[in-house]
């Protein structure tokens, strides 16, 4: 299992693509397979792993001879452990692999299908088997074949059930993900600020469009019910998701998959979020949170949100949404590639 070198495996506070690949390895190795996972120096997935960087390299996010370096070698390493099969997180991975027919390659694709990337997947398919996230991805894919989707799974144990109560300054409502315009800290905020509502802000902000983001159109609205904490970790997060009354999570793009909205309905928390992305395919309207479009009507369902059973958003994780489920999934897709390759 190859994952991309800009963080750790797990991530120790935003990482989504890294918690799937942390959960996915722990899963087929609990399942009873051999696994080697391919990361940075600084992981502590529980499995074997090898690397060529010893900490991850965040600060050079993005760049493709950072990549290709942390793959190459790692083709290398994984081609004499011998694999039945490679399962490549990375961007550039799939195109790499081609140089290896004997490899069987299968990718996921943890972000959205843009003109660049259905290019990319265009040239390794169908040798490469790819992946989505969701049935709204696989939709833009394009004339790129998909070979299956699989929606992303949580370790549900470690999110536990919350009521919702607040904490030592009331009840709130809570925005949780990266600082940036398409996430919708700004429409949450907005909303917030609407209707008189306390709203706890936790991102992710790191890059320099994220400061400058959050210095144009955040700060000037924080006051004494707006307010932004930081990027937090695992444990304060569940802590933030158990006691809010509902995430508000008005995304602004079509979102692969949004495992901000399977962690906050795992802890029980009612998801109110903008109707795009594979949002509807998470979120149950009227049962697990609400749908809608602008800020206006966001605003408007934030009064609604006691009708929603916090039992049934749990309910809703446990049955769709877990680990097991994902591996299992995954482990049928192995099986089905290896036995046709033989």
């Amino acid at each position: 299992m190859l994952a991309p070198p800009w963080l750790p495996v797990p991530p120790p506070g935003y990482g989504g693509t890294e918690v799937i690949v942390d959960r996915l390895a722990r899963g087929v190795l609990a399942a009873g397979h051999e696994v080697l996972l391919w990361a940075t120096g600084d992981s502590t997935c529980p499995v074997p792993r090898g690397h060529v960087f010893d900490h991850a390299v965040s600060h050079r996010i993005g760049e493709a001879t950072i990549e290709l370096r942390h793959l190459i070698r790692g083709y290398d390493v994984l081609r004499e452990w011998g694999p039945d099969i490679v399962h490549d997180h990375t961007i550039v991975g799939p195109v790499y692999s081609q140089r290896f027919s004997d490899l069987p390659v299968v990718t996921t694709s943890h972000g959205p299908f843009n003109e660049e990337l259905i290019e990319l997947y265009r040239a390794v398919t169908p040798d490469v088997s790819l992946v989505a996230i969701s049935e709204d991805q696989a939709r833009r894919a394009g004339s790129v074949p998909i070979t299956r989707v699989i929606h992303h799974g949580l370790d549900l144990e470690s999110f536990p059930f919350g009521e919702g109560a607040g904490d030592e300054n009331g009840e709130y409502f809570l925005f949780l993900g990266r600082m940036a315009p398409e996430k919708g800290a700004w429409h949450a905020a907005t909303a917030a600020r609407q209707v008189g509502a306390r709203l706890l802000i936790a991102a992710k902000m790191r890059e320099p469009l994220e400061h400058s983001f959050y210095s144009e159109e955040i700060q000037p609205l924080l006051d004494d019910t707006v307010v932004f904490l930081g990027e937090v970790g695992h444990d304060e997060k569940v802590r933030l998701l158990r006691g809010a009354k509902a995430l508000l999570n008005p995304i602004r793009w079509p979102e692969p998959f949004g495992l901000v909205m399977v962690e906050s309905l795992a802890c029980g928390t009612p998801v109110i979020a903008f109707a795009v992305g594979s949002a509807p395919e998470l979120v149950d309207h009227g049962l697990t949170g609400f749908l809608c479009e602008d800020v206006d009507s966001l605003a408007g369902l934030m009064s609604e949100v006691n009708s929603i059973d916090r039992r049934a958003c749990r309910a809703s994780a446990d049955e769709r949404f877990s680990t097991q489920r994902m591996v299992r999934e995954h482990l049928s897709l192995y099986q089905t590639l290896v036995d046709a390759r033989r």
